[in-house]
């Protein structure tokens, strides 16, 4: 095989199936034939060529919810071989030597690729990457549930591990989408008491569904007061893409209780300095995690059979799967499926 599709997209909306010329991997890097990958909101951010990566114009491979197996490896590759099953999520691996990995803060690496922007993505048949952000998944586990778990399930696991939230301490989950569905079952097999959040009842019975202990619609009540009637949220998670909001919830915190701003927001987070000086609450943001946290967030999934709920579509619809992701209307991943 000399060849392989994928699809490049650019930031006018033009989404192109071509034939790219498969090469072997490079010193330190795997090979990996894509089984699926999912179709994810930071997607955007690549496409639209956000951060500068590459000139104007230039189009770019989408896609960072990888999951593959292995069927290529460069030179000096020990620890991983071929026909081993791999996931990637949206850092593409850490280089190991600047000077935020010689901390061990690996997800903040300054010479790390993110891919479907810095790197080409997993909107194809077949993708590289560093051995260092290798994911290691297990093999019974259908790919288009894993994919999600790359960056989708990995952004809320970590969230909620490192947040200060203990066992019976309530916790909210803001906005019910490709974040709060997986949010909501996470928080209540870690213990937690959960109240989801979303406008409107639409998606009440859902969130019960789900695993909610309680549903506020925020659009008949403000949120901080009825979180502060069930006693206070230890921790808020605010996955919504709109920072007005997110900017209630401070107020329905318990004291030293976090908002994890989790959701990318054009517009800001206003909060009055009170209920943080009085009261030691604060407001931190969560990106990511490491590709060794990834492996425990698969594990806890796979564990308490968590599983994204998915849309599947061939890579030749990226297309229409990237619009219907954009538009809001997806419930709640899609993600693109690959054969070979």
């Amino acid at each position: 095989m000399s060849g392989y599709r994928a699809v490049e997209a650019t930031a006018d909306g033009d989404f192109t199936l071509v034939e790219r010329t498969l090469e072997r991997p490079g010193a330190g890097r795997v090979r990996i034939a894509v089984e699926a990958c999912g179709v994810c909101h930071s997607d955007a951010a690549g496409i639209m060529n956000m951060t500068g990566s590459r000139p104007s114009g230039v189009p770019v491979v989408p896609g960072h919810e990888v999951i593959g197996r292995i069927d290529a490896l460069g030179d000096g590759v020990s620890g991983w071989h071929v026909g081993q099953r791999v996931g990637l999520g949206y850092l593409g691996g850490h280089c190991g030597t600047c000077a935020m990995c010689r901390r061990g803060d690996f997800v903040y690496c300054t010479d790390q690729p993110v891919l479907g922007d810095s790197q080409q993505g997993g909107y194809a048949e077949y993708v590289t990457a560093r051995t260092s952000g290798l994911v290691a998944v297990p093999d019974d586990m259908p790919a288009a549930e894993l994919a999600p778990l790359m960056c989708a399930g990995l952004t809320v696991h970590h969230a909620l591990v490192t947040s200060a939230a203990r066992t019976g301490d309530l916790v909210a989950v803001q906005g019910i989408g490709g974040l709060g569905h997986l949010g909501i079952p996470y928080a209540r097999a870690m213990g937690f008491q959960v109240a989801a959040i979303a406008r409107g009842q639409g998606k009440k019975e859902l969130a019960l569904q789900l695993g909610a202990h309680h549903y506020i619609d925020s659009t008949a009540s403000d949120p901080g007061q009825a979180l502060r009637e069930l006693g206070g949220a230890r921790v808020a998670l605010a996955t919504a893409s709109s920072g007005a909001s997110m900017s209630p919830l401070v107020g329905g915190l318990a004291v030293r209780g976090q908002l994890v701003v989790l959701g990318v927001a054009q517009d800001p987070v206003e909060v009055s300095t009170v209920p943080l000086v009085f009261g030691a609450r604060s407001i931190v943001g969560s990106l990511t995690g490491t590709p060794r946290d990834n492996e425990d967030n698969v594990g806890f999934a796979h564990a308490h059979n968590i599983r994204p709920m998915v849309e599947t579509v061939p890579l030749e619809q990226a297309k229409e799967a990237y619009t219907r992701m954009m538009s809001g209307e997806a419930r709640f991943r899609m993600v693109l499926e690959i054969g070979h």
